[in-house]
């Protein structure tokens, strides 16, 4: 494991923490242990906590999921499913499983209903930038012009039938990682109801899933990521269970190069990352899919158009922090969010 692996890794475990303090506790008030378990999984900490089960066979069985799930979707992997699909670009369709064949099918649907605002396709730009990797660096604009015409998901042809993906393009890319962590949380939780867990806490790095509620019955607290800091800080919390909590915003991972900070969540139009009012947005579901999928739309549509476009959503709620320290939220959300950064101002 790198040092920076560790960094995050401790990071994480500090916010599992503060989540135990503020969600764990039973009827007498006495904190609640957990059994946990966190790996570093799919680029980020996987933390999974259940508050009412000590089976750890239930946790293996989670993890080694997980991992089958990182071996077929990673763009980052040689031999995934992904890669093979990117290789076999504009020469055949290749036949998928089906978590990879539902995640590109859903990830199709959010592309429309954003028009191209989310788009899986945007592989090409990705692997310019490498954000997040330790080859990072800022692409020439000639680099991004050559590539910019390879992004399209109209240009993604699937079939229902024999399950497969077909990009109609050589030299196209698509990469999973904007919904992949979502459809990870959504896979977890399932597996948990199989088993019988009512009570538990899944957090894949910034995707929280409150599964069930605490074992007294109470609603879960969740903090919402400060995206001024790092992961850890809050600027205030949600009362909820059997919700998607996915926050998503330019402190997550950028690149900083001559003094300018370059986030990774990039517009397919022009090849840059998005530039608007907004630091941090969060997205709050029952499924995490559609939450980490949406936090891409919603980031780049901005406060306005983000609140009109959240609110066509049935069971879709946001929280809207900008640059200038402010907080919108959704209706749906006004009685369980609570503001407790004095920093921070909500508003109507």
């Amino acid at each position: 494991m790198t040092k920076k692996m560790i960094k995050i890794l401790s990071i994480y475990l500090l916010l599992i923490f503060s989540l135990v303090n503020l969600g764990g506790c039973s009827k007498d008030n006495k904190v609640i242990e957990p059994l946990s378990k966190s790996e570093v999984l799919m680029g980020t900490v996987v933390t999974v906590s259940l508050y009412d089960n000590k089976d750890e066979t239930i946790l293996n069985k989670v993890f080694n999921k997980v991992k089958e799930l990182e071996s077929i979707l990673s763009i980052n992997e040689n031999g995934t499913l992904v890669d093979e699909i990117n290789n076999e670009a504009g020469i055949k369709p290749v036949k998928v499983d089906d978590d990879t064949y539902n995640i590109v099918k859903k990830s199709l649907e959010y592309s429309k209903l954003s028009n191209g605002l989310f788009d899986i396709s945007v592989g090409p730009i990705v692997k310019l930038w490498n954000i997040g990797l330790p080859e990072a660096r800022v692409p020439s604009q000639e680099e991004i012009t050559e590539k910019l015409p390879l992004i399209g998901y109209n240009d993604i042809e699937i079939d229902d039938t024999n399950k497969t993906v077909f990009l109609k393009r050589k030299g196209m890319m698509i990469d999973l990682g904007g919904i992949a962590k979502g459809y990870t949380a959504d896979v977890i939780s399932d597996i948990l109801t199989e088993e019988g867990v009512k009570s538990a806490i899944i957090n894949l790095g910034g995707n929280v899933f409150a599964h069930g509620k605490k074992v007294n019955g109470d609603d879960w607290k969740i903090g919402i990521q400060n995206p001024f800091t790092e992961r850890g800080g809050i600027i205030g919390s949600i009362t909820t269970s059997n919700k998607s909590v996915v926050t998503s915003g330019i402190y997550e991972r950028y690149y900083e190069e001559n003094g300018v900070k370059y986030h990774h969540i990039l517009n397919p139009s022009t090849g840059y990352p998005y530039d608007n009012e907004i630091a941090g947005i969060t997205i709050v579901s029952d499924k995490s899919t559609d939450g980490d999928a949406l936090s891409t739309s919603v980031f780049a549509m901005g406060v306005e158009e983000g609140m009109k476009f959240v609110n066509t959503l049935d069971g879709i709620d946001a929280i809207f922090i900008t640059k200038d320290y402010k907080v919108y939220i959704t209706d749906g959300l006004k009685s369980i969010f609570t503001l407790t950064n004095g920093d921070f101002t909500l508003e109507s």
